[in-house]
């Protein structure tokens, strides 16, 4: 899901599940190779709404948000921030990580 300045509050801000919003470029590598990993994860954690912002066409967004660098995985629990992840993760490290987070 495609989630931009218009419909961040709510999809993610006061979305009933967690949320797991990937910031990302389309010129960014790791960006590139955190995809498929996302999507898989994506189709496997069905208790988690996956979301991606596009950093170049929500600037405001992703700086409201506090993203610095990118690929930025922010995971977001009753519409907090409730961890971050920046830089490329495997799939495992991923979805520890995201497990971690929805079962506190």
């Amino acid at each position: 899901m495609e989630v931009s300045e218009a419909n961040f509050e709510k999809e993610v801000l006061k979305s009933e599940k967690p949320v797991v919003v990937d910031y990302w470029a389309p010129w960014c590598s790791p960006c590139k190779m955190i995809a498929p990993v996302f999507e898989k994860l994506s189709g496997e954690m069905k208790s988690v709404k996956f979301a991606k912002v596009n950093v170049d066409d929500n600037t405001q967004l992703a700086h409201d948000q506090g993203v610095m660098g990118i690929p930025c995985l922010i995971i977001y629990k009753n519409g907090e921030e409730a961890d971050r992840i920046v830089g490329f993760q495997g799939e495992a490290q991923l979805k520890q990580k995201l497990t971690k987070v929805l079962q506190s």
